[in-house]
């Protein structure tokens, strides 16, 4: 094998080589973004659910007020109108 013919195997081999090593970084780096991510969206899921939850609780919590309310309003009507 000639001096060229050598040159040319070890830069093809080198170029091999840091194609392989930038391909791996690039795989790890996207696994970790992945998992950043999966794991953001988790969290935002678990928020966006507790908050819809207090919302939803909330509501209830005013329908029954004010249903309580206008069944006092329409006893005290009804004891008002009433003859003594």
């Amino acid at each position: 094998m000639s001096t060229q013919d050598k040159a040319r195997q070890n830069a093809t081999e080198q170029r091999l080589h840091v194609q392989h090593r930038q391909q791996s970084m690039l795989e790890r780096i996207e696994s970790e973004v992945a998992d950043t991510n999966d794991a953001e969206i988790q969290e935002e899921t678990r928020e966006s659910l507790t908050r819809q939850r207090r919302k939803e609780q909330h509501r209830v919590q005013t329908m029954k007020h004010r249903s309580e309310e206008e069944i006092d309003n329409s006893d005290q009507a009804t004891s008002a109108s009433e003859p003594s």
